[in-house]
């Protein structure tokens, strides 16, 4: 017996996939499955409304499905009547797997495996492989759990091609291999799976309910629509100058400090540290913030986003071109103004006052003056405190809800990597 023999356990063997159970077999996926018709359709030829045929577009398994696709559950787009052609594609049926075959990075290869699609008319899209699997071979949800399991995507690594987009041929996923477990196993395997994807699906319906709760209170509470017990009167409104100010220091392009750069939306914070140079500009043209300091995004070219303010977290420097930023000068509750600002409390004055193409770039732009005299609604500090404390304690339950969804798919990650190889059997 070899070396490399002896460190077999007992009752397993080796494979193209490292060591496995004796009673499991290993096919290349171009064996055991077929490679049927897709179509081309953008995202443009569909919609979320209605439509006969239905069409899965390659960005939603990217970013929206879960290895498990339930066609009656899950909403799949329609395609535009007028764009919908008898053209030569396939329709999905229930064990299909639907694969997508380009990404921006190494998302590339995740898939779908449907289920429940009854009567439905599905299609792939664009950039997908829709592959069906022969009959008899696989368990209801294994395909789709073994596609997107670490012990499959090992393969697909050195296999992808391309720099900015990532992509893999059809030939070169019917070369990949894949695992046979006996059926009984494989069904095995897919029923605590599925356990741990109800407790997902759960928790994440949690999440949503938690959200809508504090999106509710919120409306609520910051406008004075509803009142907390003991406070009562009128709320005075008063401009924003009244009680904060405009941070305009600029840093003296000394030293390392943590930096915060502009993003699309807000601030996008960097957990490493910048020199003098950030993104072109030196960073004496950056404006110092302090922890607890506003800061809000002037110039963007969605009038939607121009009612973000964000409080910062950690020392940070900003472009003061893109920013107005301010800071509170009195007792005001930063907590409560914070939770304000979320809620996009400025946007009907932004929109009053922002002009298109106020700069002459298609960006919209507000100045510093019209923004620090706009008015915000100021209850009695103590009232402040009180919402505050309210909505704060709503962010932390849905933190938690956050962490707990987390730590689930964790687990199912780590059940994923030991029941699909092998590892450990499910008797």
């Amino acid at each position: 017996m070899s070396n490399e023999n002896q460190h077999i356990p007992s009752g397993y063997k080796p494979s193209p996939l490292g060591i496995i159970p004796k009673d499991w077999e290993v096919k290349r996926l171009g064996e055991v499955c077929n490679f049927l018709r897709n179509n081309t359709l953008s995202r443009k030829q569909l919609n979320d409304t209605n439509g006969k045929v239905q069409n899965i577009h390659y960005g939603d398994i990217l970013v929206k499905y879960p290895s498990i696709l339930n066609a009656c559950t899950e909403s799949i787009p329609y395609v535009n009547q007028e764009d919908y052609k008898d053209t030569l594609t396939d329709f999905i049926e229930d064990g299909d797997v639907i694969m997508a075959d380009t990404a921006e990075d190494e998302t590339v290869g995740k898939a779908c495996e449907i289920t429940n699609v009854d009567s439905k008319q599905i299609l792939a899209g664009l950039h997908t492989m829709l592959i069906r699997p022969q009959k008899g071979l696989f368990a209801s949800s294994f395909l789709g759990y073994h596609i997107n399991s670490n012990s499959y995507r090992k393969q697909l690594t050195a296999l992808m091609q391309g720099i900015k987009v990532c992509s893999l041929g059809k030939q070169v996923i019917a070369n990949t291999f894949l695992l046979l477990p006996p059926l009984s196993e494989q069904k095995r395997i897919c029923d605590l799976l599925s356990l741990w994807d109800t407790t997902i699906e759960k928790q994440t319906a949690l999440i949503e309910k938690l959200t809508l709760r504090k999106r509710g209170l919120m409306q609520q509470l910051l406008t004075g629509k509803k009142r907390l017990k003991g406070f009562s009167g009128e709320w005075g409104y008063h401009k924003i100058q009244d009680h904060f100010t405009e941070i305009r220091d600029k840093n003296d392009g000394k030293g390392h400090i943590p930096m915060t750069i502009s993003a699309k939306v807000g601030l996008v914070s960097q957990t490493h540290k910048f020199d003098r140079i950030v993104a072109g500009n030196s960073l004496d043209k950056y404006t110092l913030l302090h922890k607890g300091d506003f800061a809000y995004n002037k110039g963007n070219s969605n009038l939607y986003e121009m009612g973000c303010i964000y409080r910062l977290k950690e020392e940070s420097a900003v472009v003061p071109f893109v920013y107005i930023c301010f800071r509170v000068v009195d007792d005001t509750c930063c907590e409560f103004y914070q939770q304000f600002f979320i809620n996009h409390g400025l946007d009907k004055q932004l929109k009053q006052i922002i002009t298109s193409g106020a700069r002459g770039d298609g960006l919209l732009n507000v100045n510093s003056e019209d923004f620090m005299a706009l008015k915000i609604p100021y209850p009695p500090i103590k009232e402040q405190q009180a919402i505050a404390s309210i909505l704060n304690n709503a962010d932390k339950e849905i933190e938690l809800a956050k962490e707990k969804l987390l730590h689930l798919q964790k687990q199912k990650r780590g059940l994923m990597q030991v029941l699909l190889s092998g590892k450990k059997r499910v008797k």
